[in-house]
């Protein structure tokens, strides 16, 4: 009987290691699977903000290059529009009479030079006789009453006007008719 009541006493300290072992192992996954579970939320979160701060970031660079080319836009349109004058004053002094040819062409030569250089930075001139008014590109200066010509149309150009892509550096100066 004494063997079998050591057999006895084993069998129930083994059922008792296993109950411990399963307890623990059952604790050890629970701690497991609750620390993955935050790793988890916290690894969410953080991938949440990483693409929330790219997303931030490539807007700023797409709003610093907008303003970036606004700003060269107008500050390239204020200095054409101070040159202006002179592309006019030097295109009046080729078209001046003079018996010294070879002045005249100089003259000429630079006035295109210069008209050359301010179209590389992109200043268009504005069509005006024969266009249809338009207050965004034109100044009417005078009216007149044609029966042949349409109606808000364009008959005279006082003065050249001129833009740089949509904007306006400097108004045409017209005659409308009717």
């Amino acid at each position: 009987m004494e063997n079998e009541e050591k057999k006895l006493d084993e069998e129930v300290k083994k059922e008792q290691n296993n109950t411990v072992e399963e307890n623990t192992n059952t604790t050890d996954n629970n701690s497991f699977k609750n620390l993955y579970d935050e790793l988890k939320i916290e690894n969410d979160d953080l991938n949440d903000r990483y693409k929330r701060i790219l997303a931030e970031f490539e807007n700023y660079k797409k709003r610093s290059q907008k303003e970036k080319d606004g700003i060269y836009g107008m500050i390239t349109g204020d200095v054409v529009a101070t040159m202006l004058p002179i592309m006019d004053n030097l295109q009046k002094a080729s078209e001046a009479k003079t018996e010294d040819t070879g002045y005249q062409d100089g003259v000429k030569l630079v006035a295109r030079q210069f008209q050359e250089a301010l179209k590389s930075l992109g200043l268009e001139e504005i069509e005006t006789v024969g266009q249809r008014f338009n207050p965004e590109f034109h100044e009417a200066v005078s009216h007149v009453e044609d029966e042949t010509k349409g109606e808000q149309e364009i008959v005279e150009e006082y003065r050249k006007g001129y833009k740089i892509g949509n904007k306006v550096v400097r108004h045409s100066m017209v005659i409308v008719a009717n």
